[in-house]
């Protein structure tokens, strides 16, 4: 099981799929293996085989790239639970069809100020597709890889629309409304996250909170849920059948067991039936079968079984954070609590798992590049108990019994503020202990971490388990290269529609802009502050907002809060938030770090926020790089009478390679060999404009292009070449 499960896990390390061919030959090679006994490899190949095939049918039902950015009418039904965002409204369509051309089985779309969806029901919609992309920054969230494991082949806004069909049988988002409309002490959208897994009704700072205080796994339903529920239904049948209160023409043990399980797949079902769930379900339908033989079963058994289940039900699991945090977890548990000589008090047991969990899961954390909550072992002392004793069972219960008019309604009050009175609680204990993300290392400094995790797990008496505390200490004392005087290490990060450059001296720190923030998207909070963090950033020492509009300075704020900043400088101050305290663009002004000259300009006749754009110049041994901002042509046509007029490598196109900026005799004079763009694939603006791009082409000039290549990293001063995160081949990327 081990063999088959490496063939199945091993899909998400491919960086491209075989061929048909070779597909046959390795399942013609693995029938064989097994046939003469020789299993591992066989069931390897097997298991491979299989993941590659599923991998390669979710790629070819993605949207084609000759309906990419087309506006087409499409007829679907709504599945799943829609999920509301402010004004904005997102949800599934399944079974898409369009007169006019092939389409995904399923598509994520995003309607802005749309009118009330329902699951089940069938709409025609006008829609603006785009084929499944994602951001890529260092450590950041894969979100083309997440949305293949979804197998979502497509994405889209909807313009306009005209429901077809109601709904039928949309029991689930019937019951999800019921709960929303429940007096629950405010909590209603807990208690549905809680009961149905629908986390929609949890604004930005809701799971803020949660991931502060490593809660996550409480409030969206997860095995442990499933495992609960299951364990109060055997032990209240045993209760009743030890004091003869079951009925003695019943076996209890097999109805026990069977109701038990039963119990788990109506959870399940009413959760969404994910990995976590799927995991938890095969698992206990084991350990209740070997149960009613009066077997004992180990746990590795039912563990491998619900691995090697879920996979090959789903090979793309792998894909997803979820499905690693949740094995290790189990993982965890069962190796520390397995095989221990003597009884543990109910101390020892109550706060030894919480800590046995933080300090397996970090490793794991580590790698994926989410944050460690320093708060969470604390947190969940308390938070566990509190959930599966007594919030758990009186939501479940009071969710059963909403038609009765008084009870069930009742019972969620009650659940709604025993679960109020712990939100607060572990707002207290956010507020002390904010969330750390470990810099970014090399995968042998992270291995020799992760195999200093596995001694201090084993048990106490292991002579060389002491030596484990220096290995983990490796995470917070990250050795890294140093950068060498005189040169200047700058990433572009990919941000969408917006600019964010970040340079690293030696000892110095400065970002160029900060993201865009748009509605409830502050990319300022979800790139750049992760990627500054995964750099060992703990402090900037000057962030230069270009100018004020919000592709520019929308994540400022953001930065500012998360990671501290000496000193901001802005081309538009007024335009800015007074919480900036932001210091104005001084034209000709410079100054050295490590070597490294950096010199602002910015136009004096400027008449608009994009003429205002504060220009930076920086120059590493005798290479240039020029960040522009925004700037027009007229600002160009300034700024070569200006001391920056120089030959300059490095380009930042102005204004995302629009029409009205780079224009000839700018280029010509800078005279660049490389332009970088900093753009959102398939942006309304028509960025970067196809005349542009052709100048730049016809000046031998390299584009690096953030919505095509990710984000881009070089190293100023040494003449070098760019790397991007698409360089880096994974088989689920174009």
């Amino acid at each position: 099981m081990l063999a088959l499960a490496s063939g199945l896990i091993a899909l998400r390390f491919l960086p491209g799929l075989p061929p048909g061919g070779w597909l046959l030959s390795m399942l013609v090679a693995g029938l064989l293996l097994v046939v003469f006994r020789l299993y591992p490899p066989g069931l390897f190949l097997i298991g491979l085989t299989w993941a590659c095939f599923q991998g390669q049918a979710a790629l070819d039902d993605r949207l084609s790239a000759a309906l990419d950015g087309r506006t087409l009418w499409v007829e679907g039904r709504v599945v799943g639970l829609p999920q509301k965002s402010g004004a904005s409204l997102r949800f599934e369509l399944q079974d898409a069809q369009s007169r006019h051309a092939t389409l995904p089985a399923t598509i994520r779309l995003s309607w802005y100020g749309g009118p009330p969806l329902n699951s089940g029901e069938r709409w025609r919609l006008a829609v603006k597709l785009k084929q499944p992309r994602g951001l890529l920054n260092p450590q950041g969230f894969d979100y083309q890889a997440w949305l293949l494991a979804q197998r979502i082949g497509a994405t889209g806004t909807v313009k306009t629309g005209q429901l077809l069909e109601p709904a039928t049988h949309a029991w689930r988002d019937g019951l999800r409304k019921r709960l929303l409309r429940t007096d629950a002490n405010e909590r209603a959208p807990w208690l549905a996250a809680l009961v149905m897994g629908d986390s929609s009704g949890l604004s930005s700072e809701d799971w803020k909170l949660l991931q502060a205080t490593g809660t996550v796994h409480l409030l969206v339903i997860s095995g442990q849920h499933i495992g609960l529920l299951a364990g109060l239904i055997y032990g209240l049948i045993a209760l009743l059948a030890r004091y003869g209160w079951w009925p003695r023409r019943l076996a209890w043990l097999p109805w026990a067991c069977g109701l038990a399980f039963f119990g788990a797949l109506a959870y399940g079902l009413l959760a969404g039936f994910g990995v976590p769930v799927q995991r938890a379900c095969v698992m206990l339908g084991l350990v209740l079968i070997w149960r009613l033989r009066f077997r004992h079963l180990g746990g590795w058994m039912p563990f491998l079984v619900a691995l090697n289940a879920v996979l090959i039900i789903e090979p793309l699991a792998s894909l997803m954070p979820g499905f690693w945090l949740s094995f290790t977890a189990v993982a965890v548990l069962m190796f520390t609590f397995g095989g221990r000589l003597g009884p543990w008090g109910w101390r020892v047991a109550w706060t030894r798992p919480q800590i046995l969990i933080a300090l397996g899961l970090f490793p794991m954390l580590w790698i994926l590049g989410l944050p460690v909550s320093l708060s969470g072992p604390l947190a969940n002392l308390v938070a566990v108990p509190w959930i599966s004793l007594l919030v758990l069972p009186t939501a479940l219960l009071g969710t059963l019994l909403l038609p009765v008019p008084w009870l069930g309604e009742t019972l969620l009050w009650v659940s709604g503020g025993l679960l109020d009175g712990l939100i607060r609680g572990l707002a207290l204990l956010a507020g002390h202990l904010s969330p750390w993300l470990p810099a970014a290392v090399p995968f042998g400094v992270w291995l020799l971490s992760a195999f200093g995790v596995l001694l201090l797990l084993l048990p106490a008496g292991v002579i060389l388990r002491p030596l484990g505390w220096p290995l983990v200490l490796l995470a917070v004392f990250t050795p890294c290269e140093p950068i060498p005087r005189g040169q200047v290490e700058v990433w572009q990060l990919d941000v969408g529609q917006g600019l964010a450059i970040v340079l690293r001296t030696r000892n110095h720190t400065l970002l160029y802009d900060a993201g865009p923030k748009v509605r409830d998207f502050d990319q300022g909070e979800r790139v750049v502050v992760p990627v500054l963090r995964s750099l060992g950033v703990g402090e900037l020492d000057l962030m230069l907002v270009s100018h004020a509009h919000l592709d520019h300075a929308g994540g400022a704020l953001a930065v500012q809060r998360e990671i501290g900043v000496m000193r901001v400088i802005s081309g538009e101050v007024s335009g800015l938030p007074e919480q900036l305290r932001a210091q104005p663009c001084i034209s000709g002004q410079s100054w050295e770090w490590d070597g490294v000259r950096f010199s602002l300009w910015q136009w004096s006749a400027a008449s608009d926020s994009n003429q205002r754009s504060c220009v930076l110049q920086v120059e590493a041994s005798d290479e240039r790089l020029l960040l522009t901002g925004d700037i027009d042509a007229q600002a160009e046509r300034a700024l070569l009478q200006s001391p920056l007029a120089v030959p300059t490598r490095w380009l930042q196109a102005p204004h995302h390679g629009s029409r009205t900026s780079s224009s000839a005799d700018f280029l010509k004079a800078l005279a660049s060999q490389v332009v970088l763009i900093s753009r959102g694939h398939g942006n309304s603006f028509g960025h970067p404009h196809p005349q542009v791009l052709a100048r730049y082409q016809a000046l031998g000039m390299q584009a690096l292009d953030s919505a095509e290549r990710g984000a881009v990293r070089f190293r100023l001063g040494t003449f070098g070449n760019a790397e991007s995160l698409r360089d880096q081949r994974r088989f689920w990327r174009d």
